[in-house]
């Protein structure tokens, strides 16, 4: 080689290094431009320099992707026609590139499920089918269900799965599949929030204060279980008006040969038909001792126990609520199992039974104030068979009152519920001129009967 070409080749990679080092100072200078202008909410003025750190220095800082996040959000609700267009394919070309660039700081979950909701959003200007945005979700959610968390893309993909079913592009075992696939999602997520939240609870309650970052976590646990919440309910909504026994009996008759040794298969049908209270049917018990048969745990022992309560056999029964409370270990799921337990034993009517396990399903999980509620209604339920005359009677209403208030105070998802039993308890309660005329403010009642507990009358307004 010629001294002249050496000589080249030196100037021209000395000018690729150089030209290299202009434009990483180039874009670590306008990296710190965008960057305090998306802090300052100045995104039209962080555009440009954000572009530019994108297009030449993609792998420099994760702060292109989560700033660029916002740019884009804010470009994308500021437009219209192919420039809205334009930004939305470019806010899903951004995820991807993140995901190429910082993969450990991009669950595949999350980030596919936020592309598909981006989509659904968009669904017009990009021209998505429901098909197309099913298809998106779905394999988003089979690919990461771990970190597919959202409360409104878990909403979307049962929903879009309700529409192909409506059009008659999806059957009926296919939505209910999704169905319970999407409600144990959420089952998973509860249980993990609330586990976090009783650990705040539980100082709360030892008399210790929350510090800030502490508050706020409180109120972010709170807020997702809220949400959770509002979904289940929604969805549980929809698949309530496609699922009755009329359409589940023969469909799980007709699949039961095929799924017989399949313990997931016959768990989801035996839980919807026992919620759909399908219980009278010979296939229900079928179903539930098979399900035994196959996979024997606290649940099966459930089920087991409900068939033979219908069937009179009541010892038996409860012989088996006690084995299937034994094999759970797991806290939250044994509180759930005692909350189950506590129902199926309140709607035999053996009240006092109910009441342990409801007590023992709140120290499980001190942030679920269902069973809370629970007491409160059987409270109500007991009002004339405990007390000695009239107005002892409807002083249960207050004790009943003082429970139902325990579970808003733990858990403000069922401030709403609690607000209408307490004011439906109230109106049945003694009126202050009752009180006043029986010289009975701040007295203490004794209540007898299996409810066996204490209530001071209050002063009332």
């Amino acid at each position: 080689m010629s001294r002249k070409t050496i000589l080249f080749y030196t100037f021209l990679l000395l000018g690729i290094g150089i030209t290299n080092a202009q434009i990483d100072i180039e874009c670590k200078t306008k990296l710190s431009n965008f960057h305090e202008s998306v802090k300052a909410k100045k995104y039209d003025a962080a555009y440009e320099p954000w572009l530019y750190v994108k297009t030449n220095c993609p792998d420099l800082s994760l702060a292109i992707y989560v700033d660029g996040e916002k740019i884009l959000k804010h470009k994308i609700d500021g437009a219209v026609g192919d420039e809205k267009k334009s930004f939305i394919e470019t806010l899903l070309a951004l995820w991807k590139d993140r995901s190429q660039y910082f993969a450990s700081n991009t669950p595949k979950g999350e980030y596919d499920a936020k592309a598909c909701q981006l989509q659904y959003d968009y669904k017009d200007e990009l021209g998505k089918t429901n098909a197309d945005l099913y298809d998106c979700f779905n394999v988003a959610f089979n690919a990461d269900k771990a970190s597919f968390t959202h409360p409104k893309s878990l909403y979307t993909y049962f929903y879009l799965m309700v529409e192909l079913f409506d059009e008659g592009k999806k059957s009926a075992t296919e939505l209910f599949n999704t169905y319970d696939d999407v409600s144990e999602k959420i089952d998973v997520e509860v249980q993990n929030y609330s586990e976090k939240l009783n650990v705040l609870i539980l100082k709360l309650e030892s008399g210790k204060t929350l510090t800030r970052k502490e508050k706020n976590k409180k109120r972010a646990y709170e807020s997702y279980l809220k949400n959770y919440a509002l979904i289940q309910n929604n969805i549980d909504a929809i698949a309530d008006k496609k699922a009755n026994c009329d359409n589940l009996i023969p469909l799980y008759s007709r699949d039961f040969k095929i799924h017989q040794n399949d313990s997931v298969w016959l768990k989801r049908a035996v839980n919807r038909m026992y919620h759909k209270q399908c219980t009278d049917d010979a296939l229900y018990e079928k179903l539930v001792k098979q399900y035994d048969k196959v996979a024997p745990s606290a649940d099966t022992k459930i089920f087991v126990a409900t068939v033979l309560y219908k069937n009179g056999k009541d010892e038996e029964a409860y012989k088996y609520l006690e084995d299937g409370y034994k094999l759970e270990t797991r806290p939250y799921k044994k509180s759930n199992l005692a909350i189950r337990i506590g129902v199926i034993l309140k709607n035999k009517r053996q009240n006092a039974k109910a009441r342990v396990f409801l007590w023992e399903a709140v120290k499980l999980n001190p942030s679920n104030g269902k069973p809370h509620l629970i007491i409160a209604e059987m409270y109500k339920s007991s009002a004339k068979n405990c007390g000695k005359d009239n107005f002892h009677q409807r002083a249960v209403y207050w004790l009943a009152v003082k429970e139902a208030k325990k579970a808003s105070r733990v858990d403000p998802t069922l401030q709403k519920l609690v607000n209408q039993s307490v004011a439906n308890y109230m109106a049945k309660a003694p009126t202050k001129e009752e009180v006043f005329l029986k010289t009975m403010q701040g007295k203490t009642i004794e209540i007898k009967c299996w409810i066996n507990r204490s209530v001071v009358v209050p002063k009332l307004d």
